[in-house]
């Protein structure tokens, strides 16, 4: 028999994260590689550590973009952030750029040419996940805690919370009843913050912006409420701890509610399927949902290096689908082209839209006019509901 009551766990960390410090500086490289040339290629990592920035990788694109662009790049994602701290300053870095040209043997393998497509630029399996425990259409633990780091950061750029740094951390602990979110049985939240703050202080600041967030009468005992566990983080960032580009896959994601296929997404471009099939996964396991053909949706995709169509595309309704998973897939798989060029050109993935995703998830936020989120649309509804005769 299946548990349908349990709890689950889910973390957040803010941007000021070291490793998110270096998503955010490895899409920003993304950015400016597609503004200067969507067809711009770029794989590009970042390690940060006190007053130190590293990035390192291989492109191809345009010669405009040099090292003293990545460095701005760099320093001007540091400077958003908020950065300004003895050991770690967005002008007082070092920034050292060890970027290079991609090589040509997996150019061959993933360019188009004559009658080969473009192929995928490495091999791997992607995941997508929709369910119906928030109207975001994702896990609840997750979307939680994001949206209460998402709170105190909107707070701190405004000036509202002066006492509050650039790095924070949330865990949610949720009790589900057949299989439904019903309460919170504890939250925890680090962050960052002034010297001349006692963890008590911190405590109540951070307390509202939870309170705001959950939904009413979710919140959890004062037992249960942990706020900076260890007393004390003023050193953070960083400075407290060194970060590194695509550590954070499982908060980019679900929060571990569905399955990961092991890639990172942050300092990649579109071609890369890593990034673009579980964007284009999401899109479809969404817009399953969101057409009322299943309760939760698990869609799997996977592809070789150079080979334009995926080897599999596998879908689990987890036992609360209204239609048959087999004819699904071949009719989603007749909807939108899920060679790298078709889910590209599908989601228009080829504009300088990353750097936005870097923290508080790449799913479950809001489609913007530039194109930006444009794996969250529904707009297949219409045609999923017509396919299966739903209204």
């Amino acid at each position: 028999m299946s548990i349908v009551d349990y709890l689950f766990t889910s973390e957040s960390v803010s941007e000021g994260h070291p490793d998110k410090v270096c998503d955010r500086i490895s899409d920003g490289i993304v950015d400016a590689y597609l503004a200067a040339d969507p067809h711009s290629r770029v794989a590009v990592e970042t390690l940060c550590t006190t007053n130190r920035i590293v990035m390192a990788g291989e492109v191809r694109g345009p010669g405009s973009i040099t090292n003293e662009t990545l460095e701005e790049v760099a320093r001007s994602a540091v400077r958003d952030i908020g950065y300004e701290q003895e050991g770690f300053h967005w002008r007082d870095a070092a920034v050292d750029s060890y970027v290079h040209a991609q090589s040509s043997d997996i150019a061959i393998g993933v360019d188009a040419a004559g009658n080969k497509d473009e192929g995928a630029g490495d091999q791997g399996i992607m995941f997508g996940y929709a369910c119906r425990e928030t109207d975001a259409l994702m896990p609840a633990p997750i979307h939680y805690s994001h949206a209460i780091l998402q709170a105190m950061a909107a707070a701190r750029h405004a000036g509202g919370e002066a006492g509050l740094g650039p790095d924070s951390k949330s865990q949610i602990t949720l009790q589900y009843e057949n299989n439904k979110p019903v309460r919170v049985t504890s939250v925890v939240v680090s962050t960052q913050h002034a010297a001349d703050l006692s963890q008590d202080d911190v405590r109540e600041i951070v307390r509202p912006y939870v309170l705001r967030t959950l939904p009413d009468g979710w919140m959890c005992d004062d037992d249960s409420f942990y706020v900076n566990p260890t007393g004390r983080f003023v050193i953070g960032g960083p400075d407290g701890d060194a970060g590194l580009t695509g550590r954070k896959i499982i908060v980019d994601t679900y929060g571990g509610a569905a399955p990961h296929g092991g890639g990172a997404f942050s300092g990649k471009d579109p071609t890369k399927v890593d990034r673009s099939a579980a964007y284009a996964a999401r899109y479809l396991a969404k817009n399953v949902v969101a057409a009322g053909l299943a309760d939760g949706c698990t869609i799997q995709l996977a592809y070789a290096i150079g080979v334009s169509k995926p080897l599999s595309v596998y879908i689990n309704t987890h036992k609360t689908g209204e239609v048959c998973e087999t004819r699904l897939s071949a009719i989603l798989q007749d909807m939108v082209d899920l060679s790298p060029r078709g889910i590209r050109e599908h989601l228009e993935l080829s504009r300088p839209i990353y750097a936005r995703t870097a923290a508080y998830g790449h799913f479950g936020r809001e489609p913007t006019d530039d194109g930006g989120f444009s794996w969250e649309r529904t707009d297949l509804v219409g045609d999923l509901k017509s396919a299966f005769g739903a209204s």
